[in-house]
């Protein structure tokens, strides 16, 4: 695996150079795996076109040297930008990126005044994150035992629905069966919504118990192998009434259209279009409230985004999920979501759980 982990950041390396970078800093984990193998909580990455530096403190240094090559590991003394400023000093010139969405001005202050005057920084552009988002053959299939994982999770839980239930007992037996199957845990908090509530997209499990004749949104994800999964199924407990499957029946339709529309070569924004228009036909587009999907990775929300106008044209080992759903006030809401792998000529829904509307 290292090999894989020092590919990357010479391909990284080329790209800086082929942009007029010295460098990229990173605070970002899901980054530090990436490009070196490091699973710590704290730290800073730095690769620059001549090598890599490492910045963790005390209580990640010997853990950094064990699951790194090739990498300086350099130990924090003050504070986490004062010690890359200081690294940087006279070893490095010229610019370096960095995201602005992860350094807070008094950390660039810092920074910029502990580089000192021949280092520039500069708002990155995605130069991690386009390496990230077209994911190896590897990668797919370790995301694909993930999404295989949540799927049976979530056709486990649906056994466990039943009158007087909680949502919160739910959410926390899913969790379980996550981690009792192998999982290093959730890839975000699972929602898990009885009846009104499910029209809340990001509703958290709360006390609330389930009643016959309420709608069931599950919304799930693992991690398995440092890669997540995230998958959504709506279920009816009881006989779900014409006015309920219609919604339904209209869900299902726009994720398959938008399924069938995430070919290579086709915009992020048209995906989503599509999904937007089979809803428009039912009218129920007023209550698709959010975005039809996400990229998803070694975080579950990751580039690229599906959503209204977005240019991003998809590429052979891109993952995005594909989620569109109806949220009605007072009713509750209908959720369909996927994980698709977009293939050289095909796609493929790596999550294995029927889509038809079950009903308990």
């Amino acid at each position: 695996m290292n090999a894989t982990f020092a590919q990357r950041r010479r391909a990284l390396q080329a790209q800086l150079a082929a942009t007029g970078l010295s460098g990229v800093l990173s605070t970002n984990p899901a980054d530090w795996y990436y490009l070196t193998g490091f699973t710590g909580e704290a730290g800073a990455l730095l690769i620059s076109r001549t090598g890599s530096a490492l910045v963790t403190d005390g209580r990640f240094t010997v853990q950094a040297k064990e699951e790194t090559s090739a990498i300086r590991v350099v130990r924090q003394e003050s504070s986490l930008m004062a010690s890359v400023g200081n690294w940087l000093h006279g070893r490095v010139s010229g610019k370096i990126a960095f995201d602005a969405g992860q350094i807070t001005v008094d950390q660039f202050r810092t920074l910029r005044r502990a580089a000192g005057p021949r280092v520039r920084l500069t708002a990155a552009r995605g130069e991690i994150a386009s390496l990230r988002q077209r994911k190896e053959p590897g990668e797919i299939e370790q995301m694909r035992k993930a999404a295989v994982l949540a799927g049976k999770i979530v056709t486990a839980a649906f056994k466990l629905l039943k009158p007087g239930v909680r949502e919160i007992e739910i959410a926390a037996e899913i969790e379980y069966q996550m981690r009792s199957r192998g999982a290093s845990g959730p890839a975000f908090e699972t929602i898990v919504a009885f009846g009104a509530r499910s029209a809340h997209p990001h509703a958290q499990p709360t006390e609330k118990r389930l009643a016959k004749n309420e709608l069931v949104v599950l919304d799930l994800g693992v991690i398995l192998a440092h890669y997540c999964s995230d998958i959504t199924r709506t279920v009816f407990l009881g006989r779900a009434p014409a006015r309920i499957r219609r919604f339904y029946r209209a869900v299902q339709e726009a994720q398959a259209a938008a399924v069938a529309a995430a070919q290579a070569g086709v915009t992020c924004g048209e995906v989503d279009a599509t999904a937007r228009r089979v809803l428009t036909r039912s009218r129920l587009e007023r209550y698709f409230v959010h975005s039809t999907g996400h990229g998803l990775g070694l975080e579950v929300h990751e580039n690229p985004r599906v959503a209204r106008g977005q240019k991003h044209v998809l590429a052979p080992g891109n993952v995005i999920t594909i989620e569109p759903g109806v949220y009605v006030p007072g009713l509750g809401g209908i959720r369909i979501e996927d994980d698709v792998a977009v293939h050289a000529g095909r796609t493929e829904v790596l999550t294995r759980v029927p889509r038809d509307l079950i009903e308990i």
